[in-house]
Protein backbone atom coordinates (compact mmCIF):
# COMPACT_ATOMS: atom_id res chain seq x y z
CA UNK A 1 0.00 0.00 0.00
CA UNK A 2 2.84 2.65 0.49
CA UNK A 3 4.27 1.72 -2.81
CA UNK A 4 1.03 2.45 -4.64
CA UNK A 5 -0.01 5.69 -2.25
CA UNK A 6 4.24 6.92 -3.04
CA UNK A 7 3.85 6.77 -6.48
CA UNK A 8 0.39 8.26 -6.16
CA UNK A 9 1.99 11.13 -4.32
CA UNK A 10 4.78 11.80 -7.12
CA UNK A 11 2.22 12.39 -9.72
CA UNK A 12 0.64 15.19 -7.88
CA UNK A 13 1.09 18.49 -9.74
CA UNK A 14 3.31 20.10 -7.39
CA UNK A 15 3.09 23.37 -9.34
CA UNK A 16 -0.93 23.37 -9.61
CA UNK A 17 -3.37 25.75 -7.45
CA UNK A 18 -4.33 22.83 -5.12
CA UNK A 19 -0.48 23.53 -3.79
CA UNK A 20 -0.31 26.93 -3.89
CA UNK A 21 -1.20 27.58 -0.41
CA UNK A 22 1.21 30.00 1.41
CA UNK A 23 0.64 32.82 2.93
CA UNK A 24 3.33 35.12 2.99
CA UNK A 25 3.43 36.91 6.38
CA UNK A 26 5.24 40.37 6.69
CA UNK A 27 6.42 41.72 10.02
CA UNK A 28 6.02 45.50 10.34
CA UNK A 29 8.54 46.40 13.19
CA UNK A 30 7.76 49.05 15.46
CA UNK A 31 10.15 51.49 15.82
CA UNK A 32 10.36 51.35 19.57
CA UNK A 33 12.30 53.18 22.07
CA UNK A 34 14.43 51.05 23.90
CA UNK A 35 13.27 51.85 27.46
CA UNK A 36 13.85 48.37 29.14
CA UNK A 37 10.95 46.52 28.12
CA UNK A 38 10.26 43.32 29.80
CA UNK A 39 8.62 40.11 29.05
CA UNK A 40 6.49 38.41 31.99
CA UNK A 41 3.68 35.99 31.57
CA UNK A 42 3.97 32.22 32.61
CA UNK A 43 2.40 30.84 29.24
CA UNK A 44 5.40 29.68 27.05
CA UNK A 45 4.96 31.39 23.48
CA UNK A 46 2.97 34.40 24.55
CA UNK A 47 4.59 37.55 26.52
CA UNK A 48 3.16 40.60 27.84
CA UNK A 49 5.22 44.03 27.37
CA UNK A 50 5.81 46.60 29.65
CA UNK A 51 7.73 49.92 30.34
CA UNK A 52 10.53 49.88 32.53
CA UNK A 53 12.05 53.01 33.89
CA UNK A 54 9.28 55.42 33.97
CA UNK A 55 11.52 58.02 35.41
CA UNK A 56 13.45 58.45 33.09
CA UNK A 57 11.42 56.98 29.52
CA UNK A 58 7.94 58.85 31.01
CA UNK A 59 4.53 57.80 29.57
CA UNK A 60 3.87 59.80 26.32
CA UNK A 61 7.55 59.69 25.24
CA UNK A 62 6.98 57.56 22.39
CA UNK A 63 4.10 57.34 19.77
CA UNK A 64 3.70 53.77 21.05
CA UNK A 65 2.79 54.55 24.39
CA UNK A 66 -0.99 55.31 23.08
CA UNK A 67 -1.50 51.56 22.63
CA UNK A 68 -0.60 50.52 26.13
CA UNK A 69 -3.66 49.19 27.81
CA UNK A 70 -3.63 48.37 31.57
CA UNK A 71 0.06 49.37 32.13
CA UNK A 72 1.08 47.20 28.89
CA UNK A 73 1.79 47.62 25.28
CA UNK A 74 -1.60 46.05 24.01
CA UNK A 75 -1.00 44.07 20.46
CA UNK A 76 -4.97 44.36 19.71
CA UNK A 77 -4.83 48.03 19.81
CA UNK A 78 -1.28 48.33 17.72
CA UNK A 79 -2.73 46.28 15.10
CA UNK A 80 -5.81 48.40 15.16
CA UNK A 81 -3.74 51.28 14.72
CA UNK A 82 -1.47 49.79 12.03
CA UNK A 83 -4.48 48.89 10.64
CA UNK A 84 -6.04 52.03 10.57
CA UNK A 85 -2.95 54.02 9.76
CA UNK A 86 -2.68 51.69 6.41
CA UNK A 87 -6.24 51.29 5.02
CA UNK A 88 -6.64 54.86 5.52
CA UNK A 89 -3.16 56.27 3.43
CA UNK A 90 -2.93 53.30 1.26
CA UNK A 91 -5.66 52.53 -1.99
CA UNK A 92 -4.99 49.04 -2.73
CA UNK A 93 -7.30 48.87 -5.84
CA UNK A 94 -5.78 51.89 -7.31
CA UNK A 95 -2.50 49.72 -6.43
CA UNK A 96 -3.79 46.96 -8.15
CA UNK A 97 -4.55 48.05 -11.21
CA UNK A 98 -1.60 49.48 -11.71
CA UNK A 99 0.06 46.21 -11.29
CA UNK A 100 -3.06 44.57 -13.12
CA UNK A 101 -3.51 42.70 -10.14
CA UNK A 102 -6.86 42.38 -7.99
CA UNK A 103 -6.15 43.26 -4.42
CA UNK A 104 -8.83 43.36 -1.97
CA UNK A 105 -8.82 42.71 2.03
CA UNK A 106 -9.21 39.02 3.00
CA UNK A 107 -10.85 37.18 5.96
CA UNK A 108 -10.73 37.49 9.05
CA UNK A 109 -11.91 41.16 9.06
CA UNK A 110 -10.50 40.95 12.58
CA UNK A 111 -6.87 40.77 10.91
CA UNK A 112 -4.79 42.89 8.50
CA UNK A 113 -4.46 40.48 5.37
CA UNK A 114 -4.76 41.52 1.55
CA UNK A 115 -5.59 38.68 -0.86
CA UNK A 116 -3.81 39.53 -4.41
CA UNK A 117 -5.10 37.77 -7.70
CA UNK A 118 -2.82 37.87 -10.55
CA UNK A 119 -3.80 35.36 -12.96
CA UNK A 120 -7.87 33.97 -13.13
CA UNK A 121 -7.04 31.25 -10.67
CA UNK A 122 -3.93 32.04 -8.95
CA UNK A 123 -4.12 34.48 -5.77
CA UNK A 124 -1.74 34.68 -3.21
CA UNK A 125 -2.34 35.81 0.76
CA UNK A 126 -0.69 38.65 2.56
CA UNK A 127 -0.94 39.38 6.09
CA UNK A 128 0.53 42.02 7.80
CA UNK A 129 1.94 41.60 11.49
CA UNK A 130 3.17 44.23 13.54
CA UNK A 131 6.12 42.98 15.34
CA UNK A 132 8.29 44.30 17.81
CA UNK A 133 11.92 42.37 18.47
CA UNK A 134 13.83 42.48 21.93
CA UNK A 135 17.39 41.46 21.27
CA UNK A 136 16.80 38.16 19.97
CA UNK A 137 13.55 37.96 20.59
CA UNK A 138 10.49 38.73 17.47
CA UNK A 139 6.79 39.34 18.84
CA UNK A 140 3.87 39.29 16.56
CA UNK A 141 0.25 40.39 16.83
CA UNK A 142 -1.94 37.85 15.98
CA UNK A 143 -5.96 37.59 16.53
CA UNK A 144 -5.88 35.31 19.38
CA UNK A 145 -9.33 32.84 19.57
CA UNK A 146 -9.29 32.92 23.38
CA UNK A 147 -10.33 36.40 25.25
CA UNK A 148 -7.93 36.07 27.80
CA UNK A 149 -5.00 36.50 25.51
CA UNK A 150 -6.03 39.32 23.91
CA UNK A 151 -3.46 41.45 25.47
CA UNK A 152 -0.87 38.86 24.88
CA UNK A 153 1.75 38.75 22.09
CA UNK A 154 2.78 35.80 19.98
CA UNK A 155 6.21 34.29 20.11
CA UNK A 156 7.30 34.16 16.44
CA UNK A 157 9.74 31.24 15.54
CA UNK A 158 8.72 31.16 12.01
CA UNK A 159 11.97 32.34 10.69
CA UNK A 160 14.00 29.59 12.77
CA UNK A 161 11.42 27.17 11.89
CA UNK A 162 11.80 28.10 7.93
CA UNK A 163 15.57 28.22 8.48
CA UNK A 164 15.42 24.59 9.67
CA UNK A 165 13.52 23.12 7.54
CA UNK A 166 15.34 24.75 4.29
CA UNK A 167 18.79 23.41 5.50
CA UNK A 168 17.85 19.63 6.41
CA UNK A 169 15.32 20.07 3.20
CA UNK A 170 18.69 20.73 1.20
CA UNK A 171 19.76 17.05 1.55
CA UNK A 172 16.97 15.31 0.66
CA UNK A 173 16.02 17.03 -2.49
CA UNK A 174 13.12 18.65 -1.53
CA UNK A 175 10.70 15.83 0.21
CA UNK A 176 10.24 17.32 3.36
CA UNK A 177 9.28 20.46 1.90
CA UNK A 178 7.08 18.82 -0.38
CA UNK A 179 5.36 16.80 2.13
CA UNK A 180 4.65 19.89 4.11
CA UNK A 181 3.53 21.29 1.20
CA UNK A 182 1.00 18.37 0.78
CA UNK A 183 -0.47 18.22 4.46
CA UNK A 184 -1.11 21.94 3.86
CA UNK A 185 -3.07 21.71 0.66
CA UNK A 186 -4.88 19.01 2.66
CA UNK A 187 -5.94 21.50 5.46
CA UNK A 188 -6.49 24.01 3.37
CA UNK A 189 -9.37 22.06 1.06
CA UNK A 190 -10.68 20.34 4.40
CA UNK A 191 -12.94 22.22 6.31
CA UNK A 192 -12.56 20.04 9.57
CA UNK A 193 -8.70 20.53 9.18
CA UNK A 194 -8.99 24.43 8.87
CA UNK A 195 -7.80 24.90 12.02
CA UNK A 196 -4.12 23.69 11.83
CA UNK A 197 -1.74 26.40 11.03
CA UNK A 198 1.61 25.94 8.77
CA UNK A 199 3.67 26.83 12.03
CA UNK A 200 1.96 23.24 13.63
CA UNK A 201 2.23 21.33 10.45
CA UNK A 202 6.21 22.49 10.21
CA UNK A 203 6.93 21.46 13.47
CA UNK A 204 5.41 17.83 12.75
CA UNK A 205 7.65 17.69 10.24
CA UNK A 206 10.62 19.00 12.49
CA UNK A 207 9.80 16.36 14.47
CA UNK A 208 9.85 13.41 12.38
CA UNK A 209 12.81 14.62 10.31
CA UNK A 210 14.53 14.13 14.20
CA UNK A 211 13.33 10.10 13.95
CA UNK A 212 13.60 9.43 10.40
CA UNK A 213 17.39 9.90 8.79
CA UNK A 214 15.88 9.06 5.27
CA UNK A 215 14.17 11.59 3.47
CA UNK A 216 14.59 10.54 -0.18
CA UNK A 217 11.49 11.09 -2.35
CA UNK A 218 11.17 7.90 -3.02
CA UNK A 219 10.06 7.20 0.17
CA UNK A 220 7.41 10.11 0.62
CA UNK A 221 4.59 7.85 1.67
CA UNK A 222 6.59 6.39 4.16
CA UNK A 223 6.73 9.87 6.01
CA UNK A 224 3.56 11.07 4.57
CA UNK A 225 1.70 8.69 7.06
CA UNK A 226 4.00 8.99 10.13
CA UNK A 227 3.23 12.40 9.85
CA UNK A 228 -0.47 11.77 10.25
CA UNK A 229 0.09 9.22 13.14
CA UNK A 230 2.42 11.91 14.97
CA UNK A 231 -0.21 14.96 14.78
CA UNK A 232 -3.37 12.32 15.69
CA UNK A 233 -0.53 11.21 19.09
CA UNK A 234 0.41 14.96 19.43
CA UNK A 235 -3.89 15.55 19.33
CA UNK A 236 -4.88 13.12 21.67
CA UNK A 237 -2.60 14.29 24.22
CA UNK A 238 -3.42 18.08 23.53
CA UNK A 239 0.05 18.94 23.36
CA UNK A 240 2.14 19.62 20.45
CA UNK A 241 5.76 21.19 21.63
CA UNK A 242 7.68 23.40 19.39
CA UNK A 243 10.62 21.81 18.29
CA UNK A 244 12.51 24.89 18.73
CA UNK A 245 11.59 25.40 22.14
CA UNK A 246 9.95 22.49 23.68
CA UNK A 247 8.21 24.63 26.38
CA UNK A 248 5.72 25.95 23.49
CA UNK A 249 2.78 24.17 22.99
CA UNK A 250 1.55 24.85 19.79
CA UNK A 251 -2.45 23.65 19.96
CA UNK A 252 -2.42 26.15 23.56
CA UNK A 253 -5.05 27.93 21.34
CA UNK A 254 -7.48 25.24 20.46
CA UNK A 255 -10.37 24.38 22.28
CA UNK A 256 -11.18 20.64 23.10
CA UNK A 257 -13.74 20.57 20.65
CA UNK A 258 -11.72 21.53 18.37
CA UNK A 259 -8.75 18.91 19.20
CA UNK A 260 -11.24 16.06 19.01
CA UNK A 261 -12.74 17.00 15.65
CA UNK A 262 -9.46 17.55 14.30
CA UNK A 263 -7.92 13.89 15.73
CA UNK A 264 -11.57 12.10 14.64
CA UNK A 265 -11.13 13.57 11.35
CA UNK A 266 -7.06 12.31 10.93
CA UNK A 267 -7.86 9.21 12.41
CA UNK A 268 -10.47 8.34 10.27
CA UNK A 269 -7.98 9.68 6.93
CA UNK A 270 -5.70 6.56 7.93
CA UNK A 271 -7.54 3.70 6.76
CA UNK A 272 -7.92 5.34 3.28
CA UNK A 273 -5.05 8.47 3.22
CA UNK A 274 -5.80 9.06 -0.68
CA UNK A 275 -9.50 10.63 0.34
CA UNK A 276 -7.68 13.40 1.98
CA UNK A 277 -5.41 14.19 -1.06
CA UNK A 278 -8.38 13.89 -3.41
CA UNK A 279 -10.34 16.79 -2.29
Amino acid sequence: MKTGLSRYLQTLPTDSLAFDTDTFCLPQPKPLARKGQDTIVNVPGFFLVHHENPEYFPCGSSYWDRCVVGGYLSPKTVADTFEKVVAGSISWPAIGSLLDYVIRPALPPEALMLEAQYEPDSHLVIDFLPSVTLDDTVLVTRPHQLAQYDNLWWLSLHPAESARLWALDQADLGCQYLCLKILKAICKSTPALGHLTASQLTNVNLHLAQEEADWSPYVLADHFLPDLRGLICYLEAGVLPSALNPKVNLLAELTPEEIDELGYTLYCSLSEPRVLLQT
